[in-house]
């Protein structure tokens, strides 16, 4: 059986509760005071319960008439969201977007684009997944993330599309109290292999066999950013990390850079780039965020 009560004695209700009045809420809405009044009645009776006091020449809200209120606009907010999306979806708007994020992206840059997506898009979920190396391709290429913020990887599977975002300047460190710290000038590669470098590592073997900045054959090898960070502040070994992520460290002295020649790791800068399937881009919230994401990183320079 069909529930007698509909959406537009609802909104009937909260404009006479908002308004004060069943004629200005009949001028809200555009109708007689007669049909405001019989619509409260009618609606009264279905509830059960009186909703207003009409004792006096305005009427009042009983105490069940504003406890049921905020139901009643809660039921409305719902069928408003409902409706929303409906219309996005009729327009080409995905039902939710899904990204995976390299750990060495600038968590600022990626705050002010999803930042800007909610406002944009509040009725599209957005799930944001944080990977490392090749566990970033994984889910675009198994199709359950629509794009992906990808650092520099060795070689892009085809049918992976690729857009270029900003470098990410990275930078060897070491505590200070790491025997490295004290080395007086450019450190020689065997001087570097005497000593513990932290590498990240992922959990895919989309990068099995290959290494990144591996200088030395004394590896720890961690598949989370914050656990290399605190190892690297203990003194636990040496190795590279994104700029922006330890600026305050660098400042305050917790971290010191060491003077390794940039051609023995391939350079400071880490690409950064878009990446999704040619055969299935993005949709509209996905484009949109893609956009937002380029202008910023081109507004960005190497920290």
């Amino acid at each position: 059986m069909l529930d007698p009560v509909t959406l537009d004695q609802l909104r009937t209700f909260i404009a006479a509760a908002d308004e004060g009045s069943f004629s200005a809420a009949g001028r809200k809405l555009k109708r007689a005071q007669s049909v405001v009044s019989q619509t409260l009645a009618n609606l009264e009776t279905q509830l059960g319960v009186q909703l207003f006091d009409r004792s006096s020449r305005r009427p009042r809200l009983t105490e069940q008439g504003r406890a049921l209120l905020l139901e009643a606009r809660e039921v409305a907010g719902i069928v408003d969201t409902f409706k929303a999306r409906a219309r996005g979806l009729a327009e080409g708007l995905e039902p939710e977007v899904s990204v995976v994020v390299d750990v060495m992206f600038p968590i600022d840059i990626l705050t002010e684009a999803v930042t800007a997506f909610r406002a944009e898009f509040r009725d599209t979920p957005l799930r944001l997944y944080v990977e490392v190396l090749g566990a970033v391709l994984n889910p675009v290429l198994q199709g359950r993330c629509a794009f992906g913020i990808a650092g520099t990887v060795s070689s892009i599977p085809p049918g992976v599309a690729t857009q270029k975002l900003h470098d990410v300047h990275m930078q060897m460190v070491a505590s200070p109290k790491h025997p490295l710290a004290s080395y007086k000038g450019t450190i020689p590669q065997n001087v570097l292999e005497q000593h513990t470098q932290l590498v990240l590592t992922d959990r895919t073997v989309l990068t099995e066999g290959q290494e990144f900045g591996v200088l030395s054959p004394r590896t720890w090898r961690l598949a989370d950013l914050g656990a290399k960070h605190a190892f690297l502040r203990a003194g636990l070994g040496w190795g590279s990390m994104p700029t922006h992520a330890i600026i305050s460290d660098l400042r305050d002295g917790a971290l010191v850079p060491l003077n390794i020649d940039d051609q023995a790791h391939q350079g400071p800068n880490m690409r950064m780039s878009i990446i999704y399937m040619a055969a299935s881009p993005p949709g509209l919230a996905g484009q949109w965020l893609i956009e937002r994401l380029m202008r910023a990183s081109a507004q960005a320079s190497p920290t």
